[in-house]
């Protein structure tokens, strides 16, 4: 599809950003679109906080803190960027204490920018930010209807380096490397070298690790954190096993913040039963939080948890097999797994991933869904890798089916190729904010983004409701959720088009194409409207 085909003028965005959607609808997790973003990468909000511990060693390319932070972010809520997007939910990666020190395997050095590497759960980074700033970010998305998902990190610690210990043998193991052929060879593992693995199949009671305890201790907290943990496992029942520690720690963030969700990393290398118990614990933190906090409870959904089981797709339905052993995850805490089929399925017709995934998720997944997306931060095969479908790739993946995850700079075409990068640095680039503000090739993919974006927004029957298709040729389908109806066009003729709605809305129903923002009316079953693009994405009004 070419993108001529979806140019339009500034003063159309302009326009558009002016119109309302009369008939709002409540907030389903099962149709979100959700904006994903590195916190590093992202914007640099506050250049002051860009180096803290020393890290000032020379990295490989992309491998080190370059600036992003909760400054950064909430200055782009401010702004509506978000907003203007139909983004109904931000997942950050982690902004929780990263190890201090570089590691070298060998693509030169590297730091914890991208928050994967935990050093200390209760403290955040203060490269990212402050805990002060992340109140700030939560209640400002909040008060703009946009859900916070943060990142949950259970199965690992950090790496080890000359200034960041290994964690006791009670807590971690070092050895054997995955050899992913198995469930134990998943499971019981590291994933990679240097990367020591909580052991989470045990749940024998465990003493905090001494450097927590010291490192506490040195910033005046440690008895604060001692009467907090007392009060968990009081309160529980847990046995002081390491990953229960874990769990206290990312379960404040919800207790204290109000935050909506997690994405859980890998989560097939552990037993499911962790993420059972995980998603207890925090679904307890998220009730505690909306009854000290009633003035700030956004809706009565529940905690939502989606789960990065790598190499899971849509067509295994609620069954991961890791050959030896089927594991249902749906069954063990997530509402929702994150999609790897989506990127290659974008490449068959609108209709074959339409069709397909709307009969999957209203049958054997019915009450679940996935998380599609087309490119992310550790996926080295993107749907688009070279950035020449920027606008299919919106359509496809806004209009699909389940949760949309945008991955930061698709809306913009930031490069997910950069010279001198090695390996996954390529697909963590900053942010492209110069294209965003200077080039009109960008505005305008931008504002395709946009359209497409605040009316999956405004709609849960986009993501959540039952599709079903009207036309071939032209390609018309409606998708319904309840009392939820649209009606989309893709691939039309340019001007005046028309579509049979008989059986949809009735005559005399006032439509809008969110689109073009032109108005009509049903007459005699039919619906039609004059515009020069090629989609039409008819609402009622």
């Amino acid at each position: 599809m070419k993108k001529t085909l979806f140019i339009a003028s500034l003063a159309l965005l302009a326009s558009c950003s002016t119109v309302k959607n009369t008939q709002k609808q409540p907030f389903n997790w099962n149709g979100a679109n959700l904006y994903f973003l590195l916190t590093d990468r992202f914007k640099n909000g506050n250049p002051n906080n860009d180096v803290n511990f020393n890290r000032t060693e020379k990295t490989a390319v992309l491998r080190g803190f370059e600036g992003g932070d909760l400054r950064g972010i909430i200055q782009k809520i401010d702004d509506n960027y978000f907003s203007d997007l139909g983004v109904n939910a931000i997942w950050m990666t982690p902004i929780v204490e990263q190890i201090h020190g570089a590691t070298n395997e060998g693509t030169g050095n590297t730091y914890g920018f991208h928050g994967y590497w935990a050093k200390d759960w209760t403290a955040l980074d203060p490269n990212f930010g402050t805990k002060a700033e992340l109140k700030e970010l939560v209640e400002k998305a909040h008060k703009k209807g946009i859900r916070v998902v943060l990142d949950a990190v259970i199965n690992h610690t950090g790496p080890v380096t000359p200034i960041d210990p290994v964690f006791p043998n009670d807590w971690v193991r070092t050895s054997p490397q995955c050899k992913y052929d198995n469930y134990k060879n998943t499971t019981a593992c590291t994933l990679v070298a240097n990367l020591p693995d909580i052991l989470t199949e045990n749940n024998s009671p465990v003493e905090l690790p001494q450097q927590l305890v010291d490192k506490w201790k040195s910033e005046g907290r440690y008895e604060k954190e001692i009467r907090e943990l007392e009060a968990f496992f009081a309160k529980t029942g847990y046995p002081r096993a390491a990953k229960y520690y874990i769990m206290k720690w990312l379960a404040d963030y919800i207790k204290d913040y109000g935050i909506d969700g997690y994405r859980v990393d890998t989560v097939k290398h552990t037993n499911e039963d962790v993420w059972k118990d995980f998603q207890k614990v925090a679904q307890t933190a998220f009730d505690e939080f909306k009854a000290k906090n009633p003035s700030k409870v956004l809706d009565n959904n529940k905690f939502f948890t989606v789960g990065e089981v790598y190499g899971y797709g849509i067509s295994q339905k609620q069954i991961y097999d890791f050959g030896d052993k089927k594991v249902n995850y749906y069954e063990n805490g997530f509402n929702s797994l994150i999609n790897f089929d989506f990127k290659g399925d974008a490449n068959k017709s609108y209709e074959e991933i339409f069709s397909k995934y709307s009969q999957i998720l209203n049958s054997d997944m019915k009450g679940f869904t996935v998380m599609n997306y087309t490119a992310s931060h550790d996926d080295g095969w993107p749907y688009d890798k070279e950035r020449k479908k920027s606008f299919e790739n919106a359509t496809k993946l806004l209009l699909a089916p389940g949760i949309s995850q945008i991955y930061y700079g698709d809306e913009t075409a930031r490069p997910l190729i950069v010279e001198g990068a090695e390996g996954d640095a390529n697909l963590r680039s900053n942010m492209n904010w110069n294209s965003v503000n200077t080039d009109d090739n960008t505005k305008n993919l931008l504002l395709h983004w946009q359209k497409l974006g605040k009316f999956r927004a405004n709609h849960p029957a986009i993501g959540a409701g039952i599709h079903h298709k009207i036309s071939e040729n032209p390609y018309w389908f409606t998708r319904t959720y309840g009392e939820d109806k649209v009606v989309i066009g893709l691939d039309l003729t340019y001007g005046y088009k028309e579509i049979s709605v008989a059986n949809i809305f009735a005559d005399g129903t006032k439509l809008r194409d969110a689109y073009s923002g032109e108005v009509t009316k049903v007459k005699n079953g039919m619906a039609g409207v004059n515009t020069k693009f090629r989609i039409v994405l008819f609402e009622r009004i």
